[in-house]
C-alpha cells in the first residue's frame, strides 16, 4: 500500500472509515468480545487487581473511580496525533479529563513526537491505531505484526512505554490479529457510540450525533484530524458530565481488571 501524507490521507481515511457503522455487527460475528463490566466482574470474583488510580482530579490524582458504582464513560480518539491535538488537551487539561488516544505512527507519532510526549506527561493513555491505517484482517501475520509494532516501538521511543491498547483500523478484526495482539501485549478495544465525524465538519451535530449514544460503561469513538471534533469536544463533556457521567480512561473503565492482551473489549 502507498505510503501517504496526513494531507492525503485526511482524503482516504473517509473511505476506509465508510463501513464502519456495520463494524460492530460484523467483528461480533467472527471474534469473542469483552464488556467492561464483564471484565470488572471477573476480576472481582477472582480476587482482581486493587482499582486503578483515577485521573480525572488532574495530573497526579489519587483519586479512585469505581465503575461499578460510578456512571463512567471512556473518550477516544483515533487517527492522531494531529495539528489540532494541542488545542484538544487544552480542553481535555482544562476539563480535567482524561481520554485514551489511538495513534498512527507514520506521518503522526514520527511528524508529532512532542505532542505525543505531552499525551503520555499529562496522563492520557496513549494507545496503538497500527502504522498506517491497513486493514489489519486483509494482512497476513507478518503484516499484522509490521503494523502494530512498528507503532509500538515508535511510541516507546518516545514515551519510554509501550502501548497496552490497540484499536485495529474501522474495528476489522479476525483470530491472527488476535494472536498477533496478544503476542505484542495488545488488548484490542472496539467502541459504543461514534459520530461518524470522518464525514461531516458540523460540531454541533458530531455533539449530538454522541450525546445520543452515550450510555453507562461507553466508550467514545472521534478523532482529532478532521476540522469538526475539537470544536465539539467541549459541548460533550460540559453535557455528559451535566447527565452525571465521570470520564475515565480504557483501563480505569475495566478496573479492578487490567487490559487481558488479546482480548477484545466492546461495550
Amino acid at each position: 500500500m502507498p505510503s501517504r501524507t496526513y494531507k492525503s490521507r485526511v482524503r482516504v481515511v473517509p473511505a476506509l472509515a465508510a463501513a464502519a457503522a456495520l463494524t460492530l455487527a460484523l467483528v461480533g460475528c467472527s471474534v469473542d468480545s469483552t464488556s467492561p463490566a464483564d471484565a470488572r466482574a471477573g476480576a472481582s470474583e477472582s480476587g482482581g487487581k486493587p482499582l486503578a488510580s483515577g485521573k480525572n482530579g488532574g495530573a497526579g490524582s489519587t483519586q479512585t473511580v469505581d465503575c461499578e458504582k460510578a456512571k463512567c464513560i471512556a473518550l477516544t480518539f483515533d487517527a492522531g496525533p494531529g495539528k489540532d491535538t494541542p488545542e484538544l488537551l487544552d480542553i481535555l487539561k482544562k476539563e480535567k479529563v482524561h481520554a485514551t488516544f489511538f495513534l498512527l505512527g507514520k506521518n503522526h507519532v514520527l511528524k508529532h513526537p512532542d505532542v505525543v510526549r505531552r499525551l503520555a506527561a499529562e496522563g492520557h493513555e496513549v494507545a496503538n491505531h497500527t502504522w498506517t491505517h491497513q486493514r489489519l484482517d486483509k494482512l497476513d501475520r507478518e503484516g499484522i505484526r509490521e503494523e502494530l509494532g512498528r507503532t509500538q516501538d515508535a511510541i516507546a521511543e518516545i514515551t519510554g512505554e509501550k502501548p497496552r491498547l490497540m484499536r485495529p483500523p474501522q474495528g476489522r478484526t479476525d483470530d491472527e490479529v488476535k494472536e498477533v495482539s496478544k503476542e505484542l501485549g495488545l488488548s484490542q478495544v472496539l467502541w459504543s457510540a461514534t459520530a461518524k465525524d470522518y464525514s461531516t465538519t458540523d460540531s454541533a451535530l458530531i455533539e449530538q450525533r454522541i450525546l445520543d449514544q452515550a450510555g453507562r460503561d461507553g466508550i467514545i469513538l472521534l478523532h482529532d484530524i478532521y476540522d469538526g471534533t475539537v470544536p465539539a469536544v467541549p459541548g460533550i463533556i460540559s453535557e455528559l458530565k451535566e447527565r452525571g457521567y465521570t470520564f475515565v480512561t480504557v483501563p480505569e473503565l475495566l478496573s479492578p481488571a487490567a487490559p487481558e492482551p488479546g482480548t477484545v473489549y466492546r461495550p
